[in-house]
């Protein structure tokens, strides 16, 4: 599946002088971090988002103090200290530590995504949002919870793990159009930039029609507000499903690192490496559908993660996807936990989906990354 490390390592240097999608690009600029330079950034990046969860668990409408925290997580994990009233007991353990787990755990998971989505398209534009697939799992998993399907295991009643399945065959058959779509015209930048909005709008419109056509007021509202992304719901058992296909996500890219190098420098490179580029590029695929369809699903499309993450962390620690992946996994959890806080504060006491906050700073990124293509 994948090719011998030391092999890819010999096409590195050539990895300066070509971009994601092919095109020749400056070299690349010394002060990467090298080996033992990676390992302390690793290891500060759990420092960061252990330090990110702790204060992010504090940020709210009701004041929370260290103290606080520290007792609730004593208390919870037996260690004998003085339990917290039981009504900030419960908003601490129940609702704010739950939710900011979940802001980490999304956040790798699509900052994952949109590294393995640049690698396997080529297309430094590729992320699970631009590229459609997020409004596929969203038109899955809205149908599955409204609509009274026959022939499903779940209805309007439906639990996660229904959901969860809808938004998957969601994701797969978005992704799926959108390489039938492009499957003779190529992937430019520009092209599949273009065809993943159109797929994107046609399943946003199924899921449009699905909520005004089965819906009532008060579910229309829900869904809708939970379609912008909000980790409002997130709960235990949502996060004990993301805990689990998280880490066995990110192992399965982890594990095709060297597979995704050569795919960097096209299909004919990597098959010249003995890299299995169709079955590889097939598990890659499920791979970012599941991981898309298991966020969307709990917390709604949360959009530009996957694009804004993979290219910062890039300029830090280089292209290669052994340390690539963990880092970015690192860096998008710390991501969304200090976005959702911002969510949270900025127009205090009324929260504001946190997709809105990434879509503000995704959108200028984006024209960024563009114009340094000059595409724009």
């Amino acid at each position: 599946m994948s090719a011998d490390p030391g092999t890819v390592d010999l096409l590195l240097p050539a990895a300066r002088d070509v971009r994601v999608d092919g095109a020749p690009s400056p070299p690349v600029r010394a002060g990467r971090a090298g080996g033992p330079a990676r390992a302390g950034l690793f290891l500060a990046g759990v420092l960061v988002l252990a330090a990110s969860v702790a204060a992010g668990t504090r940020i709210g409408a009701a004041d929370v103090g260290w103290t606080d925290l520290g007792r609730v997580l004593g208390a919870r994990l037996g260690l004998g200290t003085e339990p917290l009233p039981p009504l900030l007991d419960s908003l601490v353990w129940d609702l704010r530590l739950p939710r900011v787990l979940m802001a980490a755990l999304v956040g790798a998971s699509l900052a994952v995504c949109g590294t393995v989505l640049q690698a396997v398209t080529r297309n430094a534009l590729a992320d699970p949002y631009l590229l459609g697939v997020s409004s596929g799992a969203s038109a899955g998993a809205v149908t599955v919870a409204v609509l009274p399907l026959p022939l499903a295991l779940a209805g309007p009643g439906a639990g996660a793990l229904g959901v969860t399945g809808g938004a998957l065959v969601g994701a797969l058959l978005s992704f799926g159009l959108l390489l039938a779509l492009l499957r003779r015209t190529g992937l430019d930048s520009v092209r599949i930039a273009l065809t993943g909005v159109v797929v994107g709008q046609l399943f946003t419109a199924l899921t449009s029609l699905v909520l005004m056509a089965s819906a009532d007021a008060d579910t229309t509202r829900a869904l809708t507000h939970w379609l912008l992304g909000s980790m409002a719901p997130a709960r235990w058992d949502a996060v004990a499903v993301c805990a689990l296909v998280t880490p066995l996500g990110l192992a399965a890219a982890w594990l095709c690192a060297n597979a995704l190098d050569g795919l960097a420098f096209g299909a004919d490179t990597a098959a010249s490496l003995g890299i299995g580029v169709r079955r590889t590029r097939m598990l890659l695929l499920v791979v970012t559908a599941v991981l898309t369809s298991v966020a969307v699903a709990t917390v709604g499309a949360i959009g530009f993660v996957g694009l804004i993450v993979p290219h910062g962390v890039r300029l830090l620690v280089g292209p290669l996807h052994r340390v690539l992946l963990p880092h970015a996994a690192l860096a998008g959890a710390v991501f969304l936990v200090w976005t959702d806080a911002l969510a949270r504060i900025a127009f205090a006491p009324r929260e504001i989906p946190v997709g809105v906050i990434t879509a503000l700073l995704g959108v200028p990124l984006f024209l960024l990354v563009l114009r340094r293509k000059g595409e724009l």
